[in-house]
């Protein structure tokens, strides 16, 4: 014979409280004092009561979970960015799926349609874009999208992103005032609005001062490609004595081919400035120049996003820009006045 349900009428009744309180008791968010929660806490510890989350959400018409797409993890950024999104959204009562996707538009689709299977109250696609008959649906089915890292052209979705633009061109005007005569950018896929921008605001920076690149090089967000487009650039007759690389996972892979393979040395030879300062930025094998990408306002406003979307206390999408600072390290030489940030 199989073993009578315990329900939350049974843990009311022994802890001495009504249904109600224990329903508040499990319910993420919701009001109850210390007292109430250990009693009911005890008790439900004691009858082995676990609260039925499906049956909740079938009253609630809400799952409480929270869908998290991303298209690859080699680059370090994105499971640091994965974990806080998931801490954060944690603390705040939600269950997290995480989904891989490839960043061609019908492995978004799949993996997302499968998220509105599950039912799931709202979505970060981080580092992905969506197409426009699945933002129609997903605005129609009332499950807000937040992209993270990414921006689109669609006045449906919320974004959150550094701002791109503004980092390449503090870069431009940093490798200027170092001296640097033939300057390149390795740059991050043009595929995505990071690469894009990156590479506009880089570019708006050199203009600024007077200059051109000598070349730009689109490297895929990928290392071999970003070690391609260095053998190439380095082949030439007359090199780039700088190079703007479009993330650190391409900065890393770009600086050992130049050390290892080429016998150069960083930055004495040969400049070399990142994206995103992720932590084996910081080791001292690289001492990595590099934009820094605010992670920890990123995540929070990621989050802050959505669940006003999701409880409906936001009603407009919205387009969040964050600042980010370029950290001065040891890969690119350092102009006389900015000794000091060292």
């Amino acid at each position: 014979m199989g073993m009578e349900r315990i329900t939350s009428a049974d843990v009311a009744r022994l802890a001495g409280v009504s249904q109600s309180a224990v329903s508040r008791v499990f319910t993420p968010g919701a009001s109850a004092s210390e007292e109430m929660i250990l009693k009911v806490r005890e008790a439900a510890q004691k009858l082995g009561y676990r609260p039925n989350i499906v049956a909740r959400s079938l009253i609630t018409g809400r799952t409480r979970m929270v869908g998290l797409v991303v298209a690859y993890l080699e680059n370090q950024f994105y499971p640091e960015a994965l974990e806080r999104l998931s801490l954060a959204l944690q603390k705040q009562g939600y269950h997290v799926l995480i989904f891989m996707a490839s960043n061609q538009e019908a492995g978004v689709d799949a993996v997302i349609q499968q998220l509105l299977d599950y039912q799931v109250d709202g979505i970060i696609a981080a580092s992905v874009s969506m197409s426009n008959p699945l933002t129609t649906r997903c605005d129609t089915a009332g499950i807000p999208v937040v992209l993270f890292n990414r921006g689109q052209e669609d006045r449906r979705l919320n974004e959150v992103t550094s701002d791109n633009v503004l980092g390449g061109q503090r870069v431009a005007e940093f490798l200027v005032a170092g001296g640097h005569q033939r300057i390149a950018h390795i740059a991050g896929w043009q595929g995505a609005s990071t690469g894009r921008d990156r590479a506009e605001g880089f570019l708006q920076g050199l203009r600024l001062a007077g200059r051109e690149p000598v070349a730009v090089i689109d490297g895929l967000y990928k290392q071999e490609a970003a070690v391609r487009a260095a053998a190439e650039l380095f082949d030439s007759a007359e090199p780039p004595d700088a190079l703007f690389v479009g993330n650190d996972h391409m900065a890393f892979a770009v600086m050992d081919y130049l050390r290892y393979e080429r016998g150069l040395s960083i930055p004495e030879q040969v400049s070399i400035i990142g994206y995103d300062d992720v932590p084996l930025a910081a080791w001292a094998p690289y001492q990595l120049t590099t934009v820094q990408q605010p992670l920890e306002q990123m995540v929070s406003t990621t989050v802050e996003t959505l669940l006003g979307r999701i409880d409906g206390t936001t009603q407009a999408p919205q387009k969040v820009r964050l600042e980010g600072p370029l950290v001065v390290r040891r890969s690119a030489r350092i102009p006389q006045e900015d000794h000091a940030r060292l």
